[in-house]
């Protein structure tokens, strides 16, 4: 345990939210101001393979990291991507059902829920004549969606040079645009500094 893995598994230990590598690296940097982005990611991995913090992978979004090692479930929000724990009684037999229906060895399984947590809810119902699933956020710039369209065209993850590569931007501009997408939830990094779009980007190009 260095003193980097201390300081990244006591600011996981503060934080209710179950936070991203990179929000916990904007954390993290108020006390270790040289520490990296890619720090960070390296050590949450080794964090999570030796046991000490749980990787909560997420459909179509950031992977997130969580201290609590408890069995529980999570719900996470459309719209401001926020991750709470649900609280259920675990039913020990759906392991077993599913091993005997289709014969696999089953070492683990999850429950994922995900709707609008109280405040987007509250924030649509007062938005007159918004329909209650249009909860992702609305609006692309010109240049946001140039990103997206290049990597909804990419088979495989891209880093900001390909995305300007295949548009009028600048690698900069592309890494400004890829963080407001990134905050959206229209955009993952499966891979350090490389890029995908996720189905509710796919489903902003298609509004």
């Amino acid at each position: 345990m260095t003193h980097q893995r201390e300081i990244i598994l006591a600011e996981l230990k503060k934080s209710t939210d179950h936070p991203t590598a990179d929000e916990l690296y904007e954390r993290i940097k108020r006390q270790l101001p040289r520490i990296s982005l890619a720090t960070v990611y390296r050590n949450l991995e080794i964090l999570s393979t030796a046991g000490m913090i749980r990787k909560l992978e997420i459909s179509g979004r950031q992977k997130r990291f969580d201290w609590d090692l408890r069995e529980h479930h999570h719900i996470s929000c459309l719209r401001c991507q926020r991750v709470d724990n649900i609280e259920l009684e675990v039913q020990e037999m759906l392991p077993a059902q599913a091993e005997d229906r289709q014969g696999y060895d089953i070492s683990g399984w999850r429950v994922e829920f995900f709707g609008l947590c109280p405040k987007c809810r509250k924030d649509t119902n007062n938005s007159q004549g918004e329909e209650t699933m249009a909860c992702a956020p609305k609006g692309l710039s010109d240049n946001q969606r140039q990103v997206l369209e290049a990597l909804a065209k990419s088979k495989e993850a891209c880093g900001s040079k390909d995305i300007a590569a295949a548009t009028s931007l600048e690698a900069k501009q592309v890494s400004c645009q890829i963080t407001a997408l990134k905050k959206k939830g229209f955009v993952e990094s499966p891979i350090r500094c490389k890029y995908t779009i996720t189905p509710e980007g796919q489903g902003a190009l298609g509004e």
